[in-house]
């Protein structure tokens, strides 16, 4: 906020100031650790959750010439 020339929208400001907030109070370590957990729920977790199953396993065929 005290950057010179810089313009801020309400939606912006209104997320830098949320987040000044988390700092002084001290809960910024807890919301970016749910942050970052929420994240990995909608980037990997969920993409990777109906996976097939693997099919039968191969099985190794010994005694082959070489």
């Amino acid at each position: 906020m005290e950057i010179t020339g810089a313009r801020w929208g309400l939606e912006g400001g209104e997320a830098v100031l949320k987040l000044r907030a988390l700092v002084i109070n001290g809960d910024f370590d807890a919301y970016w650790a749910f942050h970052e957990q929420q994240e990995y729920q909608r980037n990997h977790r969920s993409k990777f959750s109906e996976m097939p199953t693997a099919g039968p396993q191969l099985q190794l065929i010994s005694g082959g010439k070489a």
